[in-house]
């Protein structure tokens, strides 16, 4: 299967039981001013779950774009490297709002798997939360998987809470067994030693409980039974291909090799040039997703927040092809090749074509005209680092080369790491708190959404705005185009009375 069938083989399933198929949200969530991103397919039903939200349906399925990068907080260095690793994936799911609960979610499961996918059954093997005896017994004996193929694990592997208290419940997770040749007797002590032998395909979470105090220990004590039960499942799309697609890397798989086929076309690379170096490929490959999805979604390259984060990925998928050689800009080819795999499943990408490659161009551009003098600052600082005996730069260097130079920190840690060199990050944040605090920018990783609060309730008590708000299309571009009239302008997180050109 190629990846749009796994995709569409997962919605189709699920539809026939009953689900209606949603669209994938935003990655900017609408409902949850405290998230960076939307990182998980759960996201747009939260308040569902919550009971602060009423659908017209108890039973959804989707695909959801995700990113699961935060700031420098993040596993970014990984990708390329690692098999795995991404910034932006897409999570297929399926979740019940007070409908079914874990027999059917549990039978559902298994039969997407082993009959749809086909996969093998004895190369499938599941944990659960060592106290819940109510999934151990579906899967024994309603599914009728061998006890040999089920590991009881604790609640850092399969509980999961939303918070300290409020909603959670035990989840179950499904495994793919990489090396099935080493046995069943050694399944249980490999999936307790999670010593690389599976790969987890799919997580099963019952949302079984409200939690009414802290409870660290998970003694169940303080765990009331919700009155409607949920569930919410995970499957990361990537994962899955590669599983079904017989390959040891998810970037061996159709949704990164389109990509980096078309990357190699534009950078005239020969086949043994690009095998060595498959990293830069692979990150070249994995941020030109990332940003053509944000960039698509609303959010351009600039210095804080959800804005820094595209500019980064431009940045240091930039510098790494500059790594190979390449001089020009070339990142608006391979969005080309991202929007031409993924546009049927996500039309925005295909209707703001020209706002991605032209964005994403206008960064290249500028990155290259200051990399030189930022790249020439960091040599002096590393320069001064040998003549003091420091292996260490020191948090406000690196705040500089970023504030100053516009190089992001976390190029400034690949240049750094490449060399055997560390970086000071606590340093660092206390400089960039610094900054902010005299700058009076309270914007970084997360934006202060007060100010449109405000406006919102302020605007309703005038009467100007109707209770459910104005409408409002997040990839309908055209509409900077449109009459309209201007209720309020916000600018940096605060409000303005007008603005000047280009601003």
């Amino acid at each position: 299967m190629n990846s749009d069938q796994v995709r569409q083989t997962y919605l189709d399933f699920f539809a026939s039981k009953g689900h209606a198929i949603v669209s994938s949200s935003p990655l900017v969530p609408g409902n949850d001013p405290t998230l960076l991103f939307t990182n998980a397919g759960m996201v747009q039903f939260k308040d569902v779950f919550l009971g602060m939200d009423k659908r017209d349906y108890s039973r959804a399925t989707s695909s959801q774009k995700c990113m699961r990068i935060s700031g420098k907080h993040n596993d970014l260095e990984n990708v390329g490297p690692s098999q795995r690793h991404h910034t932006f994936f897409e999570m297929l799911g399926n979740f019940s709002f007070g409908d079914y609960f874990k027999e059917d979610a549990i039978a559902y499961a298994w039969e997407l798997l082993t009959e749809h996918y086909k996969l093998p059954i004895d190369r499938l093997a599941v944990t659960i939360f060592e106290k819940d005896d109510e999934s151990y017994d579906i899967w024994v004996n309603q599914v009728g998987l061998d006890p040999k193929r089920i590991t009881r694990l604790g609640p850092k592997d399969n509980f999961w809470q939303m918070a300290e208290v409020g909603p959670c419940g035990p989840n179950s997770e499904i495994h793919w067994d990489k090396y099935p040749e080493r046995g069943v007797d050694d399944i249980i002590p490999s999936l307790q030693a999670d010593d690389n032998r599976f790969l987890e395909i799919w997580n099963l979470v019952f949302m079984q409980f409200n939690r009414t105090q802290a409870d660290p220990d998970h003694t169940g004590d303080y765990d009331d039974p919700l009155p409607a039960p949920g569930v919410d499942t995970g499957m990361g799309l990537e994962r899955m291909v590669s599983v079904m697609q017989g390959v040891p890397s998810n970037y061996d798989t159709d949704l990164f090799m389109d990509i980096m086929d078309a990357t190699q076309d534009i950078l005239k690379h020969q086949d043994a040039f690009r095998e060595e170096n498959y990293v830069a490929y692979r990150v070249i490959a994995d941020h030109t997703r990332a940003v053509t999805f944000l960039i698509a979604d609303g959010v351009t390259p600039g210095s804080d927040g959800r804005s820094y984060i595209a500019r980064m990925l431009i940045r240091r998928a930039w510098r790494f092809a500059h790594k190979m050689g390449v001089e020009q800009p070339f990142l608006s080819g391979v969005a080309g090749a991202v929007i031409d795999k993924m546009s049927a499943i996500y039309p925005e990408t295909r209707r703001n074509e020209d706002m991605i490659k032209a964005t994403i161009e206008n960064e290249e551009q500028a990155f290259i005209r200051t990399m030189d003098q930022a790249v020439g600052v960091f040599e002096g600082i590393v320069s001064d680092m040998e003549n003091e005996k420091r292996d260490q730069m020191a948090g406000e260097e690196a705040f500089l080369l970023r504030a100053t130079y516009g190089l992001p920190f976390e190029i400034t840690r690949d240049l750094l790491q490449e060399r055997g060199l560390e970086l000071d990050e606590v340093g660092y944040d206390a400089a960039m708190e610094e900054h902010r605090r005299i700058s009076g920018d309270i914007a970084d990783d997360f934006e202060d959404v007060s100010v449109y609060q405000d406006l919102l309730a302020n605007l309703r008590r005038a009467g100007t705005l109707p209770e459910d708000g104005v409408a409002y299309d997040p990839y309908d571009y055209s509409r900077f185009n449109q009459e309209t009239t201007v209720l309020a302008i916000v600018k940096d997180g605060a409000k303005v009375d007008s603005l000047e050109q280009d601003e």
